[in-house]
């Protein structure tokens, strides 16, 4: 290989370097500070770039946030892909698979999300940047939650599916907001003992966990 294709990948694998820097500093300042105070001369700072640089890879503030938010999803997508995998089926695939869903849809990427969220209800250049971002997330777990649930009609798969999603988010922003942790654990209990049962009632299944007792 020539001196030429080695500087020519090296240069590459710089600028890889330099959007991964910039997109994980744009996350840690939605987490720190929030979507107001996550100027651009703040992400570039914390990435130990230049202000002019960003220019270079992200056209727009908007289209960088939207960026960051995919890059944190495509590392919680193949997180949550390689457990799902691994789940068995029928209720306790269930229980296990909306435990799953509530460390994903909670935490770093929550708070993120929510920053952003609120920010795209007035920023209509943001919403537009994010939404597309959130719906592949949502569609590829949709099809391993899918195959957890066997032989779940798709119609109540796919429910079953949103309501935990829409659930864990709910209790996600409750504790980013310093609600009480043992209303949360229950009412997740509570969810899940909920889902077994329906799962169970459109299978015929009796269930092999204690979640699906009444």
């Amino acid at each position: 290989m020539t001196e030429v294709a080695r500087g020519h990948r090296t240069q590459a694998e710089r600028r890889e370097q330099t959007r991964t820097a910039l997109l994980d500093a744009t996350i840690d300042c939605l987490v720190d500070i929030g979507y107001a105070r996550a100027s651009v001369q703040e992400i570039c700072a914390r990435a130990g770039v230049s202000k002019g640089a960003v220019q270079h890879y992200f056209a727009t503030k908007a289209e960088l946030m939207a960026v960051a938010v995919e890059h944190l999803t495509t590392k919680l997508r193949t997180q949550l892909s390689a457990s799902l995998d691994g789940l068995p089926g029928g209720s306790s695939g269930i229980e296990a698979a909306i435990d799953l869903l509530w460390t994903g849809y909670s935490g770093t990427l929550s708070t993120a999300v929510t920053e952003l969220w609120v920010a795209a209800r007035t920023d209509p250049e943001l919403r537009a940047a994010i939404r597309p971002v959130d719906r592949a997330l949502g569609r590829t777990t949709l099809a391993h939650i899918s195959q957890v649930a066997g032989d779940l009609p798709k119609e109540r798969a796919e429910m079953l599916f949103w309501l935990t999603v829409n659930l864990t988010r709910g209790l996600a922003l409750d504790a980013e907001l310093g609600g009480d942790p043992k209303r949360r654990r229950q009412l997740l209990t509570e969810w899940k003992r909920i889902a077994v049962q329906l799962y169970s009632d459109s299978t015929g299944s009796t269930g092999s966990s204690g979640g699906s007792a009444r």
